[in-house]
């Protein structure tokens, strides 16, 4: 029975070069190690610190050495000001995704992550995650932060509430909703200093269905100036 024999694996080295005029990014807080092809000068890699001065001079030095692609690894969003510049430029920045470089063992420094980093994209090995134009990063961030100040009105709502209760003002019992529009018409004349619940319950809308009498009676109750404060404050941060 004859045994196979198998040949030996190819050398890293000998893989195509896909982007030969690649470089690599390390970004920290504080520090950026970049690494260019080795055969690019006598000092291949080098580190910058994340001052936009010496964001701009590692650019400078980037086009120097004819870099046309440079892929980036960071933690948390200290990427982003890197890739907006290097895109102002006219380099096309790929961003790595961490997962697929950091199982690799051996690399205790930024300086030869900077080195890893610049061997795999020569070698066309990132895919690159997704970074849409800059109007839509621009509209994605507005939308992500208006989603994230809706999600945190229900603080403030329930510091109305309590306030109101505090004052045995029991609108939460007669309303579906605090702040829907009889709420809210309620709750905004009482902090601009009406008080008398007969007055107050004609602010009903037509939709609501407690009526004028039924919410006259929940709004009865002690107006106490520091409770009121707590509301006022409340519906302030609410509408902010």
């Amino acid at each position: 029975m004859s045994r196979r024999t198998s040949s030996s694996p190819s050398s890293f080295d000998t893989l195509a070069i896909v982007h030969p005029n690649a470089a690599g990014l390390d970004i920290g807080s504080t520090e950026i190690v970049a690494a260019l092809p080795p055969d690019r000068g006598s000092t291949p890699v080098r580190a910058f610190s994340t001052f936009t001065p010496d964001v701009n001079a590692l650019v400078d030095w980037l086009v120097a050495a004819r870099i046309d692609t440079v892929v980036l690894e960071s933690t948390g969003v200290y990427w982003v000001p890197i890739y907006d510049v290097l895109e102002q430029r006219g380099l096309k920045p790929v961003l790595g995704n961490s997962r697929h470089v950091t199982i690799v063992p051996g690399r205790k420094s930024d300086w030869n992550d900077a080195q890893w980093l610049q061997k795999l994209h020569s070698f066309g090995l990132f895919a690159g995650s997704f970074r849409p134009d800059a109007e839509i990063v621009a509209l994605r961030t507005l939308v992500r932060h208006r989603g994230a100040r809706i999600q945190h009105r229900s603080p403030p709502m329930l510091h109305m509430l309590k306030a109101l209760t505090q004052m045995h003002i029991q609108l939460d019992h007669v309303l579906s909703d605090l702040m829907g529009k009889t709420g809210q018409a309620i709750v905004r004349a009482s902090v601009a200093g009406e008080r008398d619940p007969v007055t107050l319950a004609q602010l009903r809308n037509p939709a609501c269905k407690a009526s004028s009498d039924t919410i006259a009676k929940a709004l009865t109750g002690s107006w106490h100036a520091e409770q009121l404060f707590v509301l006022k404050q409340a519906l302030a941060l609410y509408d902010a």
